[in-house]
């Protein structure tokens, strides 16, 4: 007898369903309604109709919601994220920057696909301008204006908004793909020179020439250079000059007082002069001796005298 087991196979793995479309694009300020939406263009994210989340939900989509983005006229393509599903039906809305990397006019067809991208480790920028030199910590306001984007494709130029002024930055490069996501990640960022930048030319100064007052350094050699201590002339408190002005005295080599060799020395033999003063001279037997307390005294009251 046989037996079968419908699970000693593994069954067919199903694919995953793929959301695409097409809708009409526009800018964000075409957004009907009184509320102010700057913060789409601050982003890289777009507004899809409600239709669009309905789908979605049927699908086996993962999260977070990342969508390619193809204009077939000029073969331009670019990655983004989903900010709201509140647009009309057929109608989607994009920031400024996006639609200028996929040359898209006010209510061109643009085609929305979904993706999954890798989770990015590394991206290179390149301001367009060197004006992106004058902020005090680009990394810090790149990494605030980056929380409002999903993910970055090589190659699109970015527009970040900082201090009421709009910089422009295009993505050199990406890793580990060409497109990823940049939702909690880790990721290091590095920067290119600007566009048009140019290095400050370094200013070398030619070695001044010596002046006539300063003279030949060859006749430097005949001067006295020697150091000669107290040699100025002093000034009284009184304000009286001294009549002699004071001079350097030479040293006479005759002068100079040498010692007096040791004639007991011997060999292997060190003796250390522990006073320097001379000694005391000797005494004669004609010199008397120093006897303590041996003078005469005297009283105030004569011996013999009467008594008061």
């Amino acid at each position: 007898m046989f037996s079968f087991n419908m699970f000693d196979h593994p069954m067919p793995r199903t694919f995953q369903n793929r959301f695409s479309t097409q809708y009409r694009c526009y800018s964000v300020s075409m957004l009907a309604g009184p509320n102010d939406r700057s913060d789409v263009e601050k982003g890289g994210k777009i507004i899809m109709p409600p239709s669009a989340l309905d789908q979605l939900s049927r699908l086996n989509i993962t999260y977070p919601m990342l969508f390619k983005l193809t204009n077939k006229n000029s073969d331009r393509m670019t990655h983004c994220g989903v900010l709201e599903f509140v647009a009309d039906e057929g109608i989607c809305y994009l920031p400024h920057w996006m639609m200028q990397n996929l040359l898209l006019e006010e209510g061109g067809l643009v085609q929305v696909e979904s993706v999954n991208l890798m989770v990015a480790t590394y991206s290179k920028f390149q301001p367009q301008s060197p004006d992106f030199l004058d902020i005090t910590n680009p990394k810090a306001v790149l990494e605030n204006a980056l929380r409002n984007f999903a993910c970055l494709t090589t190659g699109d130029v970015v527009a970040i908004n900082y201090n009421e002024k709009i910089y422009e930055l295009r993505v050199m490069e990406t890793k580990p793909d060409k497109a990823v996501s940049i939702i909690e990640c880790d990721m290091n960022v590095d920067f290119d020179a600007p566009l048009g930048y140019k290095e400050p030319e370094r200013c070398y100064k030619a070695p001044e020439e010596p002046t006539e007052e300063e003279g030949d350094p060859n006749t430097w050699t005949d001067m006295d250079m020697r150091f000669r201590a107290f040699t100025g002339s002093g000034n009284r408190l009184d304000g009286k000059k001294k009549g002699i002005e004071p001079s350097p005295v030479p040293i006479d080599p005759s002068d100079i007082k040498r010692g007096i060799p040791n004639y007991e020395y011997k060999v292997g033999r060190i003796t250390f002069i522990r006073n320097s003063r001379p000694l005391p001279r000797k005494t004669t037997e004609d010199d008397s001796e120093f006897i303590a307390f041996s003078g005469e005294g005297k009283s105030l009251r004569k011996k013999g005298g009467r008594k008061l």
